[in-house]
């Protein structure tokens, strides 16, 4: 996986240390209700698009760039879905250490399913999967994506569309509660 050049210039100064970052991932679909997925180069596993947001870019903007840059698709974000602050601490095979803000975006796509396809070293394929038949294996946190993406369809058929956050308990212990915007 290429490493963004910013981060390549931040580690020149702290080395493996943690770094907070900022993650964006997209429940893409076509007109037919399929889910794009991406076969990671790193890990195997399928996964929905996703990518680290560059210093000054919007995050909405990141998830268009990187639909493109690794599947080759146009999308137009539609809703922000689920924000929350990962509690894992990923430690990479060079040793790099980071933590995620995570951003979910509900994205539709623009133009051709058809137009899809590797566009990077990031995937090994790309392709379009009903909701009911997803590929194997696929990423823990894709599961986890997908099942939040459910309950915020289920608020929105409640009349609620506001994006999902966990609210953290003034004692330091998360709770399972979400709170609305």
């Amino acid at each position: 996986m290429p490493t963004p050049d910013f981060i390549v210039r931040l580690r020149e100064h702290i080395g493996h240390e943690l770094l907070w970052l900022v993650g964006v991932t997209a429940f893409i679909e076509d007109d037919r209700g399929r889910i794009l997925l991406g076969r990671r180069t790193d890990t195997g596993c399928w996964a929905l698009i996703s990518g680290i947001n560059e210093p000054g870019e919007e995050p909405a903007d990141t998830i268009v760039r990187e639909a493109l840059e690794e599947a080759g698709v146009r999308i137009v974000p539609t809703a922000l879905v689920d924000v929350h602050a990962d509690n894992r601490i990923l430690t990479y095979d060079n040793g790099d250490r980071v933590q995620y803000l995570e951003l979910l975006y509900l994205a539709k796509l623009v133009g051709d399913a058809d137009d899809a396809h590797v566009g990077d070293e990031e995937s090994t394929d790309v392709g379009w999967f009903e909701p009911d038949d997803l590929p194997h294996p696929l990423a823990r946190s894709t599961r986890e994506r997908i099942g939040i993406v459910k309950r915020y369809r289920d608020r929105v058929r409640q009349g609620d569309r506001s994006a999902l956050f966990r609210v953290t308990a003034r004692e330091g212990a998360t709770s399972d509660k979400e709170a609305r915007a």
